[in-house]
């Protein structure tokens, strides 16, 4: 199934199921409160999508699949080709950060290039949606707590990651998390969404090109060792990290700039757009 979070009139949000070039309204509950309540996602959409309103695809306003989960998880320099390009040595132990829900924007949504700095830049990755959780998560067990999968672009403002030794403001600036378009039931996706073809692309040029299997740290060691000290929960979003090919790590640097279209494409798991737009001056 394909969970989406949409608005057919700009105001109302409705949660619904992409089948095609269709949406079918699911009614008003919401993808977080599903899972917390333990909610069997392709049982609920199959008993409830029968009755539901369509819409055309091409027609709603895309939502993140969570607008918002209780925790982000972000994994830093989980290839090793990126580790390469960055001033970092390869660590031993997955690098993490949070980002906050205030970050968050749907497919389609402008990804906002702050006033303060021009430095944003693109982060193609895998996001990992979990249905359950709790601590000590063996490695084992930990993909039995995946409800499903999406796409993320990680927008970093590189200026504010690099003021400080943790990465934390540089990953949380206003509309620059891009997530969606779908949630993607983890029925739908191979184990641990590996072997999926990653691409960025922006103005349509190639950017970022890997595959989900290239990650040091697959998506159950990481449930694994997050749940080591971080008590997991249901509706929690793991961002998996990105491969190679950023625009900071290029000569000249590749800066995002009001107009550009970025994209970020998962095999199997869709193609989630966004148009650059300059934060509007405060007044």
């Amino acid at each position: 199934m394909r969970y989406v979070n949409f608005s057919p009139d700009g105001q109302q949000r409705l949660l619904g199921v992409l089948q095609g070039t269709t949406v079918v309204s699911l009614g008003e509950t919401t993808l977080e409160q599903l899972l917390v309540d333990g909610v069997d996602l392709v049982d609920y959409a199959v008993k409830h999508s029968a009755a539901g309103r369509e819409y055309a695809a091409d027609k709603v306003g895309w939502l993140p699949p969570l607008t918002r989960p209780g925790k982000i998880v972000c994994v830093g320099l989980n290839y090793a080709d990126h580790t390469k390009e960055s001033p970092y040595e390869q660590p031993d132990y997955p690098t993490l950060f949070p980002r906050f829900t205030t970050s968050l924007i749907g497919h389609g949504a402008p990804m906002v290039r702050p006033l303060v700095s021009d430095s944003l830049d693109f982060e193609g990755e895998m996001a990992v949606v979990l249905k359950a959780g709790g601590r000590h998560i063996p490695q084992a067990k930990a993909l039995e707590c995946v409800a499903g999968y999406s796409v993320f672009n990680d927008g970093s403002v590189r200026e504010y990651q690099f003021k400080a030794p943790q990465w934390t403001v540089g990953k949380n600036f206003d509309g620059t998390g891009a997530f969606g378009p779908t949630l993607v039931t983890a029925d739908e996706v191979p184990a641990g969404g590996k072997g999926l073809k990653l691409e960025t692309r922006l103005n349509g040029k190639v950017v970022q090109s890997a595959n989900t299997s290239d990650m040091l740290f697959d998506v159950a060691s990481l449930i694994a060792i997050i749940s080591e000290a971080i008590t997991l929960e249901a509706g929690d979003v793991i961002v998996s990290g990105t491969p190679a090919g950023i625009g900071w790590a290029r000569e000249p640097k590749l800066i995002m700039r009001a107009g550009d279209i970025c994209e970020v494409e998962i095999e199997g798991l869709g193609v989630l757009t966004n148009v650059v737009r300059d934060e509007a001056p405060q007044r």
